[in-house]
Parts: C-alpha cells; sequence; structure tokens
C-alpha cells in the first residue's frame, strides 16, 4: 500500500488555502470594510490578555498586525494539514472541521461593529469550497491508496496532478484576493480627488533653530510613511468620504449629524502636535510630530450643546474601537482637531482617513481615534473603552520624558568630545530644559532647540567627553513648570512607562 500521509497533509493544506481566497476574494466584493480573515483576526485581538498585546507591541512594534496575520495564517496551515489526515483516514471529521471554521467565521463577523447581512456569506462560501475540495482530494487519495494489483485505482500522478492543480488554483486566487483586497481598502481613489482647503488659521512657521539638523536624529516633523501606527485594524478600514457621517449624541442640547463635505466647509486650522502611544518604552520610537488640518472638536461640541454634569466624550470607529477621553481636554482652549489632514495631505489610510481626533496632551488610546463615525457626550461613571476595559487608567495624561537618538546604543566612538542628542516631550506643557550626564558625573544642561509649541517636541544636544572604554549616557528633561522628569522605572501599563533613557558606548 503507498504511504499516503503527505498527500493526506498537502490536500488539506491546498483546501485551506482556497477556502480562505475564496472568503477574501467574495468579501472583496460582498464585504469590502470585513472579511473572513479580518473578523476572526479582531476576534482574537480583542480577546489577547492585554499583557500579550504589550508584549507584541514591545517585540514587533508597528509590525504587531503582520506577525499575527502571519500567525494566523500558520495556524490555518497546520489545521488544514490535520484536516486533510482526518478526511482521508476518519472521513467526514476532517469535512466537519473545516466546515465549523466557516461557521465560526461567519460568528467572528457577527460580532464586529462592520457587520451586516452580506458579511455573512463570505466564511460561510469559505467553507463550503474548503469542504468541496478536501473531499474531492480526500477521495482521490483513499483511490490511490487501495490500488494495486486487481484493485484499479488512481495513479500516483493523479493524485499529483489534482493536489497541484488546487495548490495553483490556491496560490492564484490568494494573489488575487490580495489585489483586490488591498486595492479597495487602500482608498487611494477615493482621496486623490480631494483638494484640502486653505485653513483660515495656518499653522505657526517653524521658528529658526527648532531644527538641530545633526545626524542620527529624527526629524522634527515625521513623514507621513514613517509615522508610527498602534491600532487594532488588522485591515484599515474603507471609508468613503461622500458617505462619511460623524454624530454627535448622549449628553447634548441637541444631536448633531457631520458630512465630510460640511467638515471640509468648515473654518479648518493647522497645528504642530506631536502624538505618543501609552505603549511606548522608556527610550521608544512609538511618537511623531505631524502638521495636522482640522476643526476644533470643541467648536462641533458648542453646536451641539453638552449637558451638565457630562464629563467624557466616548469616541467610536469605524471598525469599533472605541475611546474615553475627558471631556475637558475637548473643550479647553488646546488644539484638539477633527483631522482631515496630515502634513499637508489627506489624512493617509492608515492613520484614519477621511477623519480621525488629534488631541494634545494625551496618550493615543484615551484620544487619537482613526476613523472616527461617533462622539457620545457622557460620564465616566457610565462609560468604558476598548483598552480601559482591558486594564488600562481612564485618563491617560502624556508624561514628561525625552531619547537619546545619537550616539545609537553599543555605538564604537572616538575617544573625545561627542555630541549626544535626541528629543524631549512634554505636550500641551513644553519642555524647558533638558540635561544629559555620562556614567556617574554631574548633569550639564544640553543646547535646546526652539519650540514650534508647546505641544511638540523638541530636539537637543550636548558635547560631551567620552574617555577610552565604556560609558553609559543618560538623559533628563524638564518641563515648563519646572518638573523634572520621574526616574522611577515603570511599565507602559497602566498609564505609560516612567524612566531615564540611557544608552551604554564604547569610546577608544
Amino acid at each position: 500500500m503507498p504511504r499516503t500521509w503527505p498527500w493526506a497533509g498537502a490536500a488539506g493544506l491546498v483546501a485551506a488555502a482556497l477556502a480562505v481566497a475564496a472568503g477574501e476574494l467574495s468579501a472583496a466584493v460582498l464585504s469590502p470594510a470585513l472579511s473572513p480573515v479580518t473578523a476572526v483576526g479582531a476576534v482574537v485581538v480583542d480577546a489577547v490578555p492585554g499583557p500579550v498585546k504589550d508584549w507584541a507591541i514591545a517585540v514587533f512594534g508597528t509590525a504587531d498586525k503582520i506577525a499575527l496575520l502571519a500567525g494566523m495564517l500558520l495556524v490555518i496551515a497546520l489545521i488544514g494539514m490535520a484536516c486533510g489526515l482526518l478526511e482521508t483516514r476518519r472521513p467526514p471529521w476532517g469535512s466537519a472541521v473545516l466546515a465549523g471554521f466557516g461557521v465560526l467565521g461567519a460568528a467572528a463577523a457577527l460580532s464586529r461593529a462592520q457587520f451586516s447581512a452580506l458579511t455573512l456569506l463570505p466564511p460561510l462560501l469559505a467553507g463550503l469550497v474548503g469542504v468541496l475540495v478536501l473531499r474531492t482530494l480526500a477521495a482521490r487519495i483513499r483511490s490511490y491508496a487501495a490500488s494495486g494489483p486487481g484493485h484499479p485505482g488512481a495513479s500516483r500522478r493523479d493524485v499529483l496532478a489534482a493536489v497541484g492543480g488546487g495548490a495553483a488554483v490556491a496560490a492564484v486566487g490568494g494573489g488575487l484576493a490580495g489585489l483586490s483586497r488591498s486595492s479597495q481598502v487602500a482608498a487611494e481613489d477615493l482621496r486623490a480627488g480631494i483638494d484640502l482647503p486653505s485653513p483660515v488659521e495656518p499653522a505657526l512657521p517653524v521658528p529658526a533653530g527648532a531644527d538641530l539638523s545633526i545626524p542620527g536624529t529624527e526629524p522634527l516633523i515625521t513623514p507621513n510613511a514613517d509615522f508610527y501606527r498602534i491600532d487594532t485594524a488588522l485591515r484599515v478600514p474603507l471609508v468613503n468620504p461622500r458617505e462619511w457621517r460623524l454624530r454627535v449624541t448622549g449628553l447634548v442640547e441637541r444631536e448633531v449629524e457631520l458630512t465630510y463635505d460640511q467638515l471640509l466647509a468648515k473654518p479648518l486650522q493647522e497645528s504642530w502636535v506631536t502624538l505618543a502611544c501609552v505603549s511606548n518604552e522608556v527610550g521608544g520610537s512609538l511618537i511623531g510630530n505631524a502638521r495636522w488640518l482640522g476643526w476644533p472638536v470643541r467648536k462641533l461640541l458648542a453646536e451641539a450643546g453638552v449637558q451638565a454634569g457630562a464629563d467624557v466624550v466616548l469616541s467610536a470607529s469605524e471598525d469599533g474601537w472605541t475611546a474615553t477621553t475627558p471631556l475637558e481636554a475637548l473643550t479647553d482652549a488646546r488644539d484638539s482637531l477633527l483631522a482631515v489632514g496630515m502634513n499637508g495631505e489627506p489624512l493617509p489610510p492608515e492613520h484614519g482617513f477621511p477623519v480621525r481626533m488629534v488631541v494634545p496632551g494625551l496618550y493615543g488610546y484615551v484620544s487619537a481615534t482613526k476613523w472616527v463615525t461617533e462622539l457620545k457626550v457622557s460620564r465616566f461613571a457610565d462609560e468604558t473603552a476598548y483598552w480601559t476595559d482591558r486594564g488600562w487608567s481612564e485618563r491617560g495624561p502624556v508624561k514628561l520624558s525625552s531619547r537619546i537618538d545619537t550616539p545609537s546604543r553599543n555605538a564604537r566612538l572616538s575617544a573625545g568630545t561627542v555630541t549626544v542628542a535626541g528629543v524631549a516631550w512634554a505636550q500641551h506643557t513644553g519642555i524647558s530644559n533638558v540635561q544629559v550626564k555620562v556614567d556617574d558625573g554631574e548633569w550639564q544642561d544640553a543646547r535646546l532647540a526652539a519650540g514650534i509649541s508647546a505641544d511638540t517636541w523638541r530636539q537637543f544636544a550636548a558635547d560631551v567627553e567620552l574617555s577610552a572604554g565604556d560609558h553609559t549616557v543618560e538623559v533628563r528633561a524638564f518641563d515648563a513648570a519646572g518638573n523634572v522628569q520621574d526616574a522611577t522605572n515603570r511599565p507602559v501599563v497602566p498609564d505609560g512607562a516612567t524612566g531615564l533613557h540611557s544608552v551604554t558606548v564604547s569610546a577608544g
């Protein structure tokens, strides 16, 4: 009897691959905002414990979603291979397991904010395709296994043709699914025709001396392509600006609904704002500075008329993500915006196109809602949000911090004078001083670049003397009120990391 288990495993893998391709291709037509993979992935993201999420962000950074998708595809491949072995040896158990995953995909779609009746069809179709392919290939393999003298059956060539042909179709289908989904989700065609209006209040000019232009340091203005991205969307939501609506509900005198065209017609302003992720470790890169174009949230809330007793705004995203923002942060004089532009162009899809929130002084998990569709005025006593449900604090003021960009960790330098440079931030408060020290020496004041505003980071530089050998260089910052950066080492949970950034270098 010929050995068939490798063929059985390959058949299951092909069936699973064709199922995924069928689900993604059909979703591109029937449910562009939600596919089986993104629905299941979103459920996984929601279910993963907070410490695991923190670990993933710390390890993979902005590539955390790629890592999750790769892990999901690996699990799907292993399950498919197991189904192939089951179906070949103990039919119809392999088919039953594969069909069950189609049902689970439909259940995952039911739980998402983008759910509609059509979103059920792609996962069910995926399950059906997987079962039909698996049953067909398994039958061919069992025929091959039973072949022999006096028992004509499928040949090895027949099995190879069936499995190989299925693999080729799966590869083509997967490629087409990727192209169709990416072209829709990228939303570049929707952005291309948008001509942003000129702001009534342009951004402050960048003062002379704000950019020290020291090699190895972060640019003063973060290019859109390099701006960090941390969110829970496995695929960027496709939001047609012509269909976008923002509703203001809850404890208001009158509910307000705003269209994209109405928003663009408002007196827009530009503001320089540095945004930071609460998951940013001390010395981390999950922070960026950009020029945002938008309309102040306080003006929209004034139109709605906030009722007495309200103290929070629950914002909701197109993909169902939520954040609770203290009401005072959206109604005081700071430049909290419904942003439509980023560094002179419409928001990139991955950064919230067509509209997102930008709130100076607060970590993104309590303020920076992308693809925003609703603002519900309420009370902290009555509301929780995505991350506060997972153990993070309900208020997330950005903490005074600083980072050394150059020299880099473990750099090998020439002994003598070395320039230490980086950035410091205290959004909505401002930086007044930065100091550096070498080993156990005295703190020395750094040269502080001119600041754009209190809501942006500032560059610094200091010349230090390094003798031959290994050294630790450390930095600390002071805000505009004279407070010094907290030197106590604390993790990012529950409201942001503290501690002083340091790098170890070798001089010789």
